[in-house]
């Protein structure tokens, strides 16, 4: 059984909300106070499913595309390489260190915007989050956290 919240949708009125949408709005909220930017996304990409991004930094990058079996945009600034990924794909994963998840593909101002080395191949940009988080725990030596060994 879920974890539920309520919120007042009107005189009589109370709209359930499910975990899932709390964490989401919260999420919502602690990102909405960052100085940052988003990401650019090419002229004529849709995104069905909400997007954040995947960072590493840059040394990781050539080290995981050519593991990964489709590739969405990729960029990449002098420190770190980001890939875009469907809204949500922290949800019940832990990323492995060094990886940093954005929320709503927000890079935190730096030097700039990380520019464009790879196009997605149709109109939507992602890169398919399961094989983008195997692989970065391949080139950082990090189990996955579905096969650690559960501790008492």
């Amino acid at each position: 059984m879920g974890v539920r919240g309520t919120q007042n949708a009107g005189p009589g009125v109370i709209r359930v909300l499910s975990l899932d949408s709390l964490a989401r709005l919260d999420r919502a909220r602690r990102a909405s106070g960052a100085a940052s930017s988003r990401l650019p996304l090419p002229d004529g990409m849709t995104v069905p499913l909400g997007c954040d991004a995947v960072a590493v930094p840059a040394r990781y990058g050539p080290l995981v595309l050519p593991r990964l079996p489709r590739l969405g945009c990729v960029y990449a600034d002098r420190a770190d390489w980001w890939w875009i990924v469907p809204s949500d794909s922290d949800v019940a994963l832990d990323w492995p260190a060094p990886a940093r998840y954005a929320r709503g593909a927000l890079v935190p101002d730096a030097e700039g915007v990380p520019e464009l080395i790879r196009r997605a191949d149709d109109s939507v940009p992602y890169t398919p989050p399961i094989p983008l988080y195997l692989a970065l725990c391949r080139v950082t030596g990090t189990t996955p956290a579905w096969a650690r060994p559960i501790s008492a």
